[in-house]
């Protein structure tokens, strides 16, 4: 495998976390997912005044550490494979927050990323925004998950933002791939396919519509 540390990335319902781990099983590869847990995410959702910051620079603190942490044990001299890229906190942030809140969160951001190693490859899982929604639906009606009903228009402004960040990204390789007609969680077969696209993959940025 050229690439030592792989950041999986996309919007919320693509599949990220699923993938992380099927490819570092297949790879042999240390997996590391995002702590998902957050205290004010509830505050959030139920829309009270500076719940979006708190839970923004909640998950931004714990990615910092957690990434930081992975690095002083040289975790990233070996494959491994993570279900998010730390810039990506910029998407919800932009999102989320007003631009008072922004100017705060902007400040922290910029201190906080230069102890952050790049990843060697990232790969943005791209779908449709109703292909999105239907996956979030499923994951809410399942009793084992405690999954909210999604919010159709901002699923659709989240996976606009991170369309727009990745068509601007260039900070490392860049794999795109587009998962509305594929079963990257199940089938053995997308999974070998999507692997030799990693090997082959150099500078700049492939677009990848796998096989169905």
């Amino acid at each position: 495998m050229p690439f030592q540390y792989i950041a999986i990335e996309g919007p919320i319902g693509v599949g990220k976390t699923s993938l992380t781990e099927r490819l570092a099983s297949r790879l042999d590869a240390t997996v590391v997912l995002e702590d998902a847990e957050n205290p004010f995410l509830a505050d959030f959702y139920a829309g009270r005044a500076g719940a979006a910051l708190q839970a923004q620079l909640f998950y931004l603190l714990n990615r910092h550490r957690q990434l930081v942490t992975l690095r002083q044990a040289n975790l990233f001299a070996q494959t491994t494979v993570c279900d998010y890229l730390f810039d990506r906190d910029k998407v919800f942030a932009y999102l989320n927050l007003d631009d008072n809140e922004l100017f705060i969160y902007q400040r922290l951001f910029d201190l906080l990323v230069t102890d952050i190693p790049a990843p060697d490859l990232v790969i943005y899982l791209q779908a449709p925004t109703d292909v999105l929604v239907r996956r979030l639906r499923e994951r809410a009606e399942d009793p084992d998950r405690d999954t909210p009903d999604p919010d159709p228009e901002y699923i659709r402004e989240l996976n606009e933002a991170y369309q727009h960040f990745f068509f601007h990204y260039t900070a490392t390789p860049l794999l795109v791939v587009e998962t509305s007609q594929l079963d990257l969680h199940a089938s053995d077969e997308a999974l070998d396919d999507l692997i030799r696209q990693i090997r082959t993959m150099n500078r700049g940025t492939r677009y990848y519509v796998p096989r169905t």
